[in-house]
């Protein structure tokens, strides 16, 4: 794949809404996906190591999805014909405050049990999104969203098996299942708020309910506390980050701003 945009163009505030919501979507799949591709070759057993890799190769796929169809509704908006973004100059080139992921999916890993309940409450998310946005009246979201919702599925179950595997275990996995959701719980209240480029295709209520519920039978099942209602942070589906996000674009986004125009 080649680009063609030149380094730090930004999406600006001019992007129609369809564009931000596509790039929202882009941008959860592709942080959390590289997020878990660091755990490749790092997994407590081969076969779990394999698992978690191909969950962080989904989330790329959907993502490369994602940027693509973003690409081409900017293309189609522009009468310019150089500088035509693609789905890696949405990736590589735009700065964190472009950004519109969730704060969830910049954190890092942390040991198995916080990486594994981030996926679980991160793929729980999606799957009820999905399930509403395969509704659509956009086919390309549709469409994008019906393949994505197999993969979400199987996220949610191999995930939640963890989860209730790890709080249910010994004293030292119940502990760090504990730990993970002090750790990631002020993060969640995020998922389910509705963006200001939403395009009305969402029942944000209806997707904290369903989502609420889920989580709380997993956790129950898992001999956990449910954490509650606390104060949560905020501002990452409308591009105020984390300092980690900057870390990772530096690392992910290198050769192509050291590159420009690289091919493979």
């Amino acid at each position: 794949m080649n680009t063609t945009i030149n380094p730090g163009e930004r999406i600006n505030q001019s992007t129609n809404q369809l564009t931000n919501y596509t790039l929202h979507l882009a941008d959860d799949a592709l942080i959390i996906g590289h997020r878990l591709s660091e755990w490749t070759g790092h997994g407590p057993v081969l076969e779990q190591d394999i698992a978690i890799s191909n969950v962080a190769l989904d989330y790329i796929g959907q993502a490369r999805n994602f940027y693509q169809y973003a690409a081409s509704q900017i293309n189609q908006s522009t009468s310019q014909p150089i500088n035509q973004s693609t789905e890696d100059s949405l990736a590589y080139l735009r700065d964190a405050i472009d950004y519109k992921n969730h704060l969830l999916t910049e954190l890092p890993n942390g040991d198995w049990a916080q990486s594994v309940l981030k996926i679980f409450l991160f793929s729980a998310y999606q799957f009820y999104l999905y399930q509403q946005l395969v509704n659509a009246s956009d086919t390309q979201l549709s469409a994008i969203a019906e393949k994505s919702l197999k993969e979400a599925t199987y996220h949610v179950r191999w995930s939640s098996e963890w989860v209730i595997r790890l709080g249910d275990g010994t004293d030292e996995s119940h502990q760090r299942m504990l730990k993970a959701v002090d750790e990631l719980w002020p993060f969640t209240g995020e998922l389910c708020s509705q963006p200001s480029y939403d395009l009305g295709f969402i029942d944000y209520g209806l997707l904290k309910s369903n989502w609420s519920e889920k989580v709380s039978e997993v956790l129950a099942e898992a001999t956990v506390p449910h954490p509650g209602k606390m104060w949560m942070q905020s501002g990452g589906i409308e591009g105020k980050h984390t300092e980690y996000l900057g870390y990772i674009l530096a690392e992910m986004q290198f050769l192509q701003r050291a590159y420009p125009d690289a091919t493979w």
